[in-house]
């Protein structure tokens, strides 16, 4: 969304206060009771407006909420500038990237990462010093990355639909609250459906099957409803096999009445207008307007309001369908608390009892710094190069772009300070060790620091906005961002880093992106490398953490790395049966998906399964043992994949369809359970319009990666 759109969301939250009581503020009553209560005190004119971002009704005392941005951290000013310019403005705890964030391969912790987005939305809300941000939350980014050339990879989390919908949820989770009856805030995620790709989105169509519907690109969004509990998301730009994702059936058809959606369903910014604009789809905005809020949409990012009217006047939707529409838009106040003052409301006091901003504890930094080193992948370390053992360094060389400085991205907010690999390193070396910094090569000053150093430390990558360019605008081809596709693979800097090496042997590589590169070379050269997203606040030191052994890094990757942009079917090609992702592609990878490395060695042993057998509503638990054989504790990522040898269907080669991210010291053994769900290993048929669990063999291993089997074993479906 752009920001000249989404200045919209820029909030006023105020103490609830009734001038007199109202039915819908009795907590007795049913939900049903309240919302239709409170439909029936409205006056038309109010109804409309609640179908923008303020869903208020100030005369009869309910103030509401807004919207606000969230992907990884709150999103109140930062680069896009979404809170308004002024003293209300405020930094907010900033974690890693999205992308980042599922590296951990840890629901439970990005479960605690959205939770503290959370309170702090509520503080910014609730605070008198604030009062100025909204609850209803834009996250978690439930598109999967079908393609390393998507301009927003960075918001996503990976390609793989069963490790997304694990994130998903617990992001869901951490948003909304454990209460049984109020949510902390409510998570909207975006896109659907099939927005992952960003040239030619306001028009270009999303074309696959129903089984790639149910399978991949809605599975995400259907966990998040279904197991987390968000009732809203956002409707992508482009369209889905012709229709524009705006106005799609599947909106009432699917999400409403299959999945139980009963909240938000709300346009992205500017998508409405460009009904006609782009898609040219409607002859005219009345008509736009009513088939959007006929189609399921209840709340518009952009100006709706005088040709809504129009459609009206002329009959082209009804004011019951605007009853039908906002009632979702109520519900989700309810459910926030906002139509009552009940003592039985956990979040109502945050920023009240507690006036100390959460972004200013403790306790904030040592999670994003404790997120930030979970995220981060080794992916080479030859003759353990790393960790660097301090006593035996007498002077390190810091190198490159991606060094000195911590980037936030479009959907970042302001965070409280920010440590630079750099300034990490250097503060982890003390004073015994000498320490150079080069931004570049210029005067060969990057060559001279590393010829001069024990070790030489390049840090490159992206910069996820390129400052200075107009919109939809790259510095380098192989960047990408909002509304611009990456157009190559290849890592420029890698020049850079050709050179260090050559000046130092013991040249270590961090690549500081928001997507995967093709590093052919420095992969074959470079005896160590790792990998760690933009944007956290606590960046440079995670990363000496992980460089100095204090923690080791043990993140897995959510994204195939290949070798070559070749590889790679047309961008806008969504089957991804025709070689796309770990799932369907047959070439040898650069890094395969699951894949990192850790400081030690384990052993897995002793497979046993609860059951060989599996019918229609059972599980298998699959238990084995993890031994670490080396001389670092360490965590390790366990990860189950399935395949379908005798299938009469085409599946994938492979599937994930269990992990675990575990801690096992040096010398000691974990026992770990994995549970395969016979729903999970069901297809959707398209005939039957039904999911089928088809008997026959499946295959499976368990390992650290998609490409590493280090126990196997089949199970018969029956």
């Amino acid at each position: 969304m752009k920001r000249l759109i989404l200045l919209l969301t820029s909030s006023v939250f105020c103490t609830i206060s009734f001038a007199q009581p109202y039915p819908f503020q009795d907590t007795k009553l049913s939900e049903d009771q309240r919302i239709r209560n409170l439909i029936s005190l409205m006056t038309l004119d109010e109804k409309l407006s609640c179908l923008s971002t303020r869903i208020s009704i100030p005369r009869l005392g309910v103030t509401g909420t807004h919207t606000i941005e969230g992907l990884h951290g709150l999103a109140y000013s930062g680069p896009a500038n979404w809170a308004v310019k002024g003293p209300k403005a405020s930094p907010t705890t900033t974690f890693p990237q999205a992308y980042g964030l599922a590296q951990t391969w840890d629901p439970e912790l990005i479960m605690k990462v959205a939770d503290w987005e959370a309170t702090e939305a509520r503080y910014l809300a609730q605070n008198e010093r604030f009062k100025s941000a909204g609850l209803i939350v834009f996250a978690p980014n439930a598109d999967l990355g079908r393609d390393i050339r998507w301009g927003r990879t960075e918001e996503c989390f990976g390609e793989d639909p069963f490790l997304n919908a694990g994130m998903v949820t617990a992001y869901v989770k951490g948003l909304q609250g454990n209460h049984p009856v109020y949510w902390k805030t409510a998570s909207l995620m975006k896109h659907f459906l099939a927005n992952s790709n960003e040239n030619n989105r306001s028009y270009n169509s999303s074309d696959f099957d129903d089984r790639l519907f149910r399978e991949y690109y809605s599975y995400t969004f259907w966990k998040g409803v279904a197991d987390g509990g968000s009732q809203c998301f956002m409707a992508a730009y482009n369209k889905y096999n012709g229709i524009p994702c705006t106005v799609h059936p599947v909106l009432r058809n699917i999400t409403m009445n299959d999945w139980g959606l009963r909240g938000i369903i709300c346009t992205d910014g500017g998508a409405y207008r460009q009904l006609l604009a782009t898609h040219a789809y409607y002859p005219s905005l009345d008509v736009a307007a009513a088939e959007c809020i006929k189609a399921g949409i209840t709340v518009f990012l952009d100006n709706y309001m005088a040709p809504l009217k129009e459609a009206l006047s002329k009959g082209l939707v009804t004011e019951k369908e605007i009853d039908e529409a906002i009632y979702g838009n109520l519900r989700v106040l309810l459910k926030l608390g906002l139509l009552d003052n009940s003592d039985s409301n956990p979040y109502s006091n945050i920023g009240i009892a507690d006036t100390v901003a959460p972004w200013r504890k403790k306790e904030a930094g040592e999670l994003v710094r404790e997120v930030t080193r979970k995220s981060i992948v080794l992916l080479k370390n030859d003759n353990m190069i790393l960790p660097l053992k301090k006593e035996n360094i007498k002077s390190v060389a810091v190198i490159g772009p991606s060094a000195n400085k911590v980037i936030s991205d479009w959907y970042s907010g302001t965070p409280p300070y920010s440590i630079s690999i750099k300034d990490g390193i250097k503060n982890a070396l003390g004073e015994n060790v000498a320490f150079r910094f080069a931004m570049s090569n210029k005067a060969d000053s990057a060559v001279i620091a590393a010829r001069e150093s024990d070790v030489a430390i390049v840090c490159v990558g992206n910069h996820p906005i390129s400052y200075g360019l107009a919109w939809g605008q790259n510095h380098v081809a192989s960047d990408g961002r909002e509304d611009v596709d990456r157009q190559a693979i290849s890592l420029e800097q890698e020049d850079l880093v050709k050179l260090v090496m050559k000046a130092n042997p013991r040249t270590i590589l961090i690549i500081v992106s928001s997507f995967p590169y093709a590093i052919n070379w420095s992969k074959e050269n470079i005896p160590a490398l790792l990998h760690v997203t933009q944007s956290s606040q606590e960046l440079g030191n995670a990363v000496a953490d992980a460089i100095f052994g204090k923690e080791s890094p043990a993140g897995r990757l959510v994204q195939t790395w290949i070798t070559s942009i070749d590889q790679l079917p047309p961008i806008l090609d969504y089957n991804i049966r025709n070689g796309r992702t770990y799932m369907y592609d047959k070439n040898p990878p650069l890094f395969p998906f699951g894949y990192g490395l850790t400081y030690t060695t384990f052993n897995y042993s002793g497979l046993k399964l609860s059951r060989k057998t599996l019918s229609e509503g059972q599980t298998v638990d699959i238990n084995f043992t993890v031994t670490n054989t080396g001389n670092y504790d360490s965590d390790e990522v366990t990860q189950l994949y399935v395949s379908y040898p005798g299938s009469k269907v085409e599946r994938p080669l492979k599937q994930l369809r269990g992990f675990k991210r575990i801690h096992v010291n040096k010398g000691e053994s974990i026992s770990v359970t994995l549970t395969l769900n016979s729903e999970d290993l069901k297809y959707w048929d398209a005939g039957s319009n039904k999911w089928i669990l088809e008997s026959g063999e499946i295959n499976f291993f368990i390992g650290p990666s998609s490409a590493e089997a280090r126990l196997k074993g089949e199970i018969q479906v029956r």
